[in-house]
């Protein structure tokens, strides 16, 4: 008697997405990111140095990638992708990958030089860039009044990979973010490298020996969710 093997389907950005279900794809991941961004420098100011293209975090220098930048006065948005001669073509590689993953996938969030949003948005966009090309994090510094989002193009920011932090990473991002809670906790346990099992109306994800359970109300958002330790 054969056995049906479960085949994952991978987390992919497939034409036709909307940016939401791109960010539920990819923000818990970003969040992730951004949590051990801020276990490394704690309440240290970054300090931003576009001719050597770093930011500066004490004595912690890391590399960066410039996003785009945010103008509160006309609330736009503006990719670095449309600014090569301001920040030079080797500062806005990260930039132009979105930029041509919008144009694949009909992302105008990604594809568009100037987005009217305000300056939450400009953080969902910098979340689903880190997310999507696997950055360390990203960062905001106002410089003579912009803010300019930069990813942080370095693997050697630590790791908490606690199964404790992973349960409170996805309830905080699909409760504070526009999001879709099942295709969230679907991407960021995969992305993460678990294993995950669906159900009806609940997910189960695999965290070594311990397990983490969201149910979903019939509309698909979070309704439930237990971590189950390995000891238990």
């Amino acid at each position: 008697m054969f056995t049906l093997k479960t085949i994952e389907e991978p987390v992919v950005i497939r034409e036709g997405d909307s940016f939401k279900t791109v960010l539920s794809k990819y923000g818990a991941l970003a969040l992730d990111k951004q949590e051990n961004l801020s276990e490394l420098i704690g309440d240290v100011e970054g300090d931003l140095d576009l001719d050597e293209g770093i930011v500066t975090f004490g004595d912690v220098k890391l590399p960066i990638q410039v996003l785009g930048f945010y103008n509160d006065d006309l609330k736009q948005w503006s990719w670095a992708w449309d600014s090569e001669n301001i920040f030079g073509a080797k500062l806005i590689d990260a930039a132009c990958e979105m930029k041509q993953a919008g144009i694949d996938a009909g992302i105008p969030e990604f594809s568009s030089p100037i987005i009217q949003a305000d300056f939450n948005a400009c953080h969902t966009l910098a979340m689903a860039t880190v997310g999507i090309l696997d950055l360390g994090a990203y960062y905001a510094v106002n410089e003579d009044g912009l803010d300019i989002f930069v990813a942080i193009d370095s693997d050697e920011i630590p790791e908490n990979n606690s199964v404790v932090k992973f349960k409170d990473t996805y309830y905080t991002f699909q409760k504070n973010f526009n999001v879709y809670p099942k295709i969230a906790f679907d991407a960021y346990t995969k992305l993460k490298g678990y294993k995950i099992k669906h159900h009806d109306d609940f997910d189960v994800a695999y965290l070594g020996e311990s397990r983490l359970i969201a149910g979903y109300t019939q509309r698909g958002n979070l309704k439930t969710i237990q971590l189950l330790l390995e000891e238990e």
